[in-house]
């Protein structure tokens, strides 16, 4: 059954790297980290070689929080990034790639945030708990908040408010005034309240702890594909994320 190859992300190719087709396989495996290394310089991870069937030789990659195979072309100066279909239009990679990309990052993320510095705003028995990465400034985030009242206080859902200062010059010190208060989710929720008022009022000294606990929640926030608050991630029951950018739907 004739497979179809199509390239639906990206096309690299390298400039020859072998001036004849007698290439030793020693040469061969140079030339695919030549063309590996290509796409790594543009953005890409490359996990692991993978198996996939019609002959072609690929690679488990990933962009961000998107998995991607890598086919690398015959002569290794070409490779593809894409999705191989059979002949009836079904993707042939998604399982491999669930398993040697998605899966693993996934619980590597959950783990990331898990440790990193949030403040919990509701029911810590709540069947469902969803990270948000908040911003004190943010009139999105405060949306996200007020909207999310209902199900927070029906103790269905905990939001855990991943703290970070990124829209104004004083978010960082009302995200210490927060993470540093006796009673964080306290300090979350005047915040909030007052927020029209302009929200709490910023510490006037952030300490080197605090300073590097929201360096690193930027960093993390960045790694998962936000470029900007709120961000959510959920956890499905089969362990998948799901990431969303902005006020889900519906809470409004």
């Amino acid at each position: 059954m004739k497979k179809l190859l199509l390239a639906l992300a990206c096309a690299t190719a390298l400039s020859a790297c072998n001036d004849s087709g007698d290439a030793t396989s020693s040469d061969a495996v140079a030339n695919d980290e030549a063309i590996l290394q290509s796409l790594k310089n543009q953005g890409l991870s490359i996990h692991s070689p993978m198996e996939v069937p019609g002959g072609l030789k690929a690679y488990a990659a990933s962009m961000g929080t998107q998995a991607l195979a890598v086919y690398i072309m015959p002569d290794a100066n070409y490779a593809l990034v894409g999705t191989l279909i059979d002949a009836k239009g079904t993707s042939v990679a998604d399982a491999e790639l669930q398993r040697l990309v998605s899966a693993p990052m996934d619980q590597q993320s959950w783990a990331s945030l898990e440790k990193s510095a949030w403040v919990q705003d509701g029911d810590a028995n709540a069947q469902r708990v969803v990270y948000v990465f908040t911003d004190a400034n943010c009139p999105f985030c405060h949306e996200l908040w007020r909207s999310a009242r209902p199900w927070v206080e029906a103790g269905k859902v905990q939001l855990r408010h991943v703290m970070v200062g990124v829209i104004r010059e004083d978010s960082p010190a009302k995200a210490a005034a927060i993470l540093e208060s006796a009673d964080p989710q306290a300090a979350l929720t005047q915040n909030e309240m007052n927020h029209a008022a302009g929200g709490i009022e910023p510490a006037a000294s952030i300490s080197a702890e605090t300073s590097a606990k929201l360096t690193a929640n930027v960093e993390l926030m960045r790694r998962l594909g936000f470029g900007g608050t709120p961000g959510l991630v959920a956890q499905n029951s089969d362990g998948k994320l799901t990431y969303k950018s902005g006020v889900p739907r519906g809470m409004t």
